[in-house]
């Protein structure tokens, strides 16, 4: 059986809908929202993907249907559950495309929390249970949102410390400042592709090569945008031994003369790898080269260890004061910090670099598994509800307002109550505020069509995403 079969990719609970909803149901619309989370906005991305791999065009054929009836039938055990003519309808009239209208902001868009990001209706009054059947799927783009958001934010964060403590020019950098290594920490090639690709959207630094190929193969870019660097792992730096870590790193120069080159450096001893083999036998050649060799610490406390290692090579290698007042390095040496690097933990380092009077240039990141895999659709509390409907002929608002009880016994209301109507999105004063659909009359809706009867409506190129995720002044954050 086809691993990809669309008949298939949703919640087992939702083929008994089209005989739950009440009878006389012909419309059904609902909408995706981050209703909250860690952070106070989304930047919206990874639909184009979807519709392209699952839903554009013939979305499944007679033979995923034939192979999904008997399969839904062993689930249930019965047969009053499944109806395989729901679908045998789409595929006599429709050829298998699938008759849904699609609404989203661009991709790439950084929208305020509690907002309306996309929405969904059925356009044949047969298929109103197709709108929620396709949930499941559709729901999984709260995974490569919340890696762009999260991505967005560290850029935030690097962007505020470099105006405030490196040189003037300096800020060309801060691309390569947070790289991706997180293919090995992710659940799925899938997810790899995804939130590598969420994460291109804001920085070049990569290790992830599958967000390139996403990239390329589904925004329409022929651009390679992950970049990386020669760079050694523990067992190359091992491979001779504690005696022979020297001669490694005099191979790893020698190999590279030239150009950019990462070494991880604490296999033993990083504050004596940077003290005696880096400042001291190897200082000459590493000065000599054109080029720049980043020294990688990989365990330890962060911050404790950063400290540490810059202020062996401040005495070692020398330093210049930047017009700001901050240290920097000599230009052939940096550091990257690839170990404990989470969202909070950058803006730890960022801020005891800043109170020791070391510049942000002369550092870089990489980030793991809590770039691509420590998100989950609540970190940004990700929904998509049913807001309006028609039933029997006439409009209905569709909307949940539940209760709660506090931990005092006190009845309140609850974080997931849900918007009621045909929505829109405009900008009011430069931000975004979510409408009913005839409010406003003449500000526009900033959704767009994005898919239709099977048809891809709306296009978008990995560039025009970069360009719409670029952070503005009025966004720039205090951290502290």
């Amino acid at each position: 059986m086809k691993r990809n079969n669309l008949i298939l990719l949703a919640d087992a609970y939702k083929y008994s809908h089209h005989k739950l909803y009440y009878p006389g149901t012909t419309k059904v619309y609902s909408y995706l929202e981050s209703r909250g989370g860690k952070f106070d906005n989304t930047v919206f991305y990874g639909l184009q993907y979807f519709i392209k791999e699952y839903l554009e065009g013939k979305a499944f054929t007679q033979e995923d249907l034939d192979q999904a009836e008997p399969f839904l039938k062993q689930v249930f055990g019965r047969d009053d559950v499944f109806d395989k003519s729901k679908f045998q309808y789409i595929l006599d009239k429709y050829d298998g495309k699938l008759p849904v209208k699609i609404k989203a902001v661009p991709e790439g868009t950084a929208v305020p929390t509690q907002n309306v990001l996309m929405t969904i209706e059925n356009t044949d009054p047969e298929c109103f249970w197709l709108t929620n059947f396709l949930e499941t799927l559709l729901m999984q783009i709260w995974y490569p949102t919340t890696v762009a958001t999260l991505s967005r934010e560290v850029k935030k964060v690097v962007t505020q410390y470099f105006e405030e403590t490196a040189a003037e020019g300096a800020e060309a950098g801060i691309e390569f400042v947070l790289n991706d290594f997180g293919f090995r920490g992710v659940s799925s090639v899938e997810s790899a592709g995804l939130g590598g690709s969420a994460h291109l959207i804001n920085f070049q630094g990569s290790d992830t090569l599958a967000g390139s190929v996403l990239a390329q193969q589904y925004y329409n870019t022929s651009e390679v945008y992950g970049k990386s660097i020669p760079a050694t792992e523990h067992s190359i730096c091992t491979l001779l031994g504690k005696d022979g870590e020297l001669d490694v790193f005099k191979h790893v120069l020698n190999t590279f003369p030239t150009g950019l080159v990462a070494c991880v450096s604490d296999s033993y001893n990083i504050f004596k790898a940077c003290e005696e083999y880096w400042g001291e036998n190897l200082k000459a050649q590493v000065l000599d080269r054109e080029g720049v060799l980043v020294i990688r610490p990989d365990s330890g406390d962060p911050v404790m260890t950063l400290l540490s290692v810059f202020n062996i090579l401040f005495d070692k290698f020398g330093y210049t004061v930047n017009e700001k007042g901050y240290k920097v390095l000599p230009p052939q040496v940096r550091v990257i910090q690839g170990d404990g690097v989470n969202y909070d933990a950058i803006k730890d380092m960022y801020r005891a670099l800043k109170a020791n009077g070391i510049s942000a240039e002369n550092l870089v990141l990489g980030m793991g598994g809590a770039l691509l895999q420590k998100v989950d659709r609540d970190t940004q509390k990700f929904a998509l509800k049913c807001s309006y409907a028609q039933v029997n002929g006439k409009d209905v608002v569709v909307q949940k307002s539940p209760t709660e009880m506090d931990a005092e016994g006190n009845i309140t209301g609850s974080f997931k109550k849900s918007k009621g109507g045909r929505l829109k999105l405009i900008r009011v004063d430069e931000t975004y505020e979510t409408v009913l659909e005839h409010d406003f009359p003449k500000l526009k809706d900033e959704m767009v069509t994005i898919f239709e009867n099977g048809k891809l409506i709306q296009e978008w190129t990995f560039e025009a995403l970069r360009d719409k995720a670029k952070i503005n002044i009025n966004e720039k954050q205090l951290v502290g």
